[in-house]
């Protein structure tokens, strides 16, 4: 289905895949912030929301019969760059625990600001399915 690239001589990245080659079906999700699927938002926490948005990508992804192993590509948009960099590694437990030891190509774009006001983060996934 899919194959991570690592160019030769490039120290391994930690997190996510520098690039990633896939056919299949593919499936592109919308921007998933951290509310819940009525749209409340249940914590103000930083890594509260970010569960919350990687479990709705889950949960949109399972409606396609598939699953965050084959997610290909992720973009994250926060509003506190230094909020993600301070929480990194329990954000990093957080991901393990929803997403699973699968890393695919991630950017992070810091934003002004995102629609929802209570928001802090937005991700965006697509996802690669065997044929």
């Amino acid at each position: 289905m899919f194959h991570t690239l690592q160019p030769p001589g490039w120290l391994p990245a930690k997190g996510y895949s520098n690039g990633i080659v896939a056919s299949g079906r593919t499936v592109f999700l919308a921007g998933m912030i951290g509310w819940n699927g009525q749209c409340e938002f249940e914590s103000d926490d930083f890594v509260a929301q970010c569960r919350q948005a990687l479990q709705n990508i889950v949960d949109t992804l399972a409606c396609a019969q598939a699953g965050p192993q084959h997610v290909v590509r992720m973009t994250w948009y926060v509003t506190d760059k230094q909020e993600y960099l301070r929480r990194a590694r329990e954000l990093g437990r957080v991901y393990q625990e929803v997403i699973g030891r699968h890393y695919p190509v991630m950017t992070l774009v810091q934003v002004v600001a995102l629609l929802e006001d209570r928001a802090q983060v937005e991700i965006e996934a697509t996802a690669v399915l065997p044929d």
